[in-house]
This record gives structure tokens, sequence and C-alpha cells, in this order.
């Protein structure tokens, strides 16, 4: 196990970003131009279809709050953690990511599975 990259915070800052711009900046700092992102309701490429999945899902859950759960555990540029969505104090999803990072620490690709796994 070791330290995770900064561009995993930043990929869940921009899932929490108020404004277009600061969307598009973090989403610069975090992702490769050709970001593959996969999870049960999207399979996209790039990072303007990323910006484009992030403003799509923030107008469906406007004000929800997105976190990390528990540590990140990462080897060799692959990283996997926990996440959840929050209504105020109300968790409406949990899920799972496997990310992985370049040598720069920026992120190539997103794996994500949505719910707790039985």
């Amino acid at each position: 196990m070791s330290e995770h990259p900064k561009s995993l915070e930043k990929m869940l800052s921009i899932w929490n970003a108020k404004t277009s711009e600061d969307i598009e900046h973090l989403t610069s700092e975090a992702l490769e131009t050709n970001v593959h992102f996969v999870d049960p309701n999207y399979n996209i490429l790039g990072r303007s279809a990323f910006i484009d999945m992030v403003h799509a899902v923030q107008a469906k859950i406007p004000g929800a709050k997105y976190s990390h759960v528990g540590k990140i555990d990462s080897h060799h540029n692959h990283h996997r953690y926990h996440w959840a969505i929050h209504m105020g104090d109300t968790k409406i999803m949990a899920g799972f990511d496997v990310t992985e990072t370049n040598d720069s620490g920026k992120i190539v690709k997103i794996t994500g599975f949505f719910g707790e796994l039985n």
C-alpha cells in the first residue's frame, strides 16, 4: 500500500464543485485528456464528456455531497476506495471505484460500481 496521488482528492472535488469554471479547472488538473470513465450509467471517453456527465448528475441531484468513505488503497498506479453521496445527513448512494493513474498522477481510467458488495 502506498500514498495516493492528489488527483483522487481533486476528482472528488469536481463532483462537489459549484461552478462550471471550478469543474473545468479541477478536471484539467486531475484527469488526462482522454480519460475513460465507466460505471453502471455511463461509459465515456475524454474530459469534455466527463464534464458534461458531472453537470448532468449534479442537475439530477442538486446539493448532493460526495465523499470518500474510509481509506484509499493504492499500488502500481491503481487505487481502490469506497465513496458515498449524501443529501444533508442522509446517505442516498454508496459505491466503490477502482482508478488508474499515470506516472505523473493524472487519472486515466475510473471504473465505478454502485451499492454494497454482499
